[in-house]
């Protein structure tokens, strides 16, 4: 493993609090895995904790995180791995200085919204990935449910699915698939974050959700998918413009 020193700051008492949602991250996992492949790279790595489960689906993974408390548990948990690497940059820093057309697949979880300009962003991201290559995205929805949760987290937007799909297609992408994702959700969101104004995680009732509704949630959204979510997973590939052999 490889590491460019970190020197941003960043509390994350909201990561923390949601490191045993296994359920959870398995589901947005399966939902990502058939087109993780290659050189892979996950901007806003955190703790790692989804980051362990995609090194199992790539060659190489490069991990985007700025704040030095975040690269140390990054540090650790990929220590004598050589096929990561981990790189101390903003989601800005890293895609203005990265090179050309070399990356296969870029996750994106809960990061999208925490940035200002996603569309200069998104442009950076049509610009890193190779022809054929896969944007993985993964973003609260609804705006009517921003609170005060959301300004607690730096959040500047929730997304609809319309708007974070043309924003995609408007920098170049196809979109191979968009939905909202957990419905189940929604409302205990909207009473305890937008209501209440709650502004941090409970892990034990995160956990509670995980164990409880997550897998009927997960069995029910296979089956019919939901027209509303309390988040929103999209799926968008760069053209490959190559000519065909």
């Amino acid at each position: 493993m490889t590491v460019d020193s970190a020197s941003a700051h960043y509390e994350a008492w909201d990561l923390e609090a949601l490191d045993d949602i296994p359920n959870y991250q398995n589901w947005i996992l399966d939902v990502f895995r058939p087109y993780l492949r290659g050189e892979g790279v996950e901007i806003g790595a955190g703790t790692g904790t989804f980051s362990r489960r995609l090194r199992e689906h790539v060659d190489r993974l490069e991990l985007v995180e700025p704040a030095y408390e975040l690269n140390a548990h990054l540090q650790t948990a990929f220590a004598g791995d050589e096929t990561v690497r981990v790189v101390a940059r903003t989601a800005e820093q890293y895609l203005t200085d990265a090179p050309d057309a070399c990356r296969d697949c870029v996750v994106m979880i809960n990061v999208l919204e925490h940035l200002a300009d996603d569309g200069r962003v998104m442009a950076g991201l049509f610009r890193l990935l190779k022809p054929g290559g896969t944007l993985l995205v993964f973003v609260p929805a609804l705006p009517w449910l921003f609170g005060a949760m959301d300004v607690a987290l730096g959040h500047y937007r929730r997304y609809r699915k319309a708007a974070l799909a043309g924003l995609a297609r408007d920098h170049g992408f196809e979109v191979i698939a968009e939905r909202y994702f957990d419905i189940f959700g929604v409302v205990p969101w909207w009473v305890v974050h937008k209501l209440a104004g709650r502004t941090r995680f409970s892990p034990r009732l995160s956990r509670l959700y995980d164990r409880l509704v997550v897998p009927i949630g997960r069995i029910v959204e296979s089956a019919w998918p939901p027209p509303i979510g309390k988040n929103l997973v999209m799926i968008a590939k760069k053209p490959d413009r190559r000519p065909a052999s």
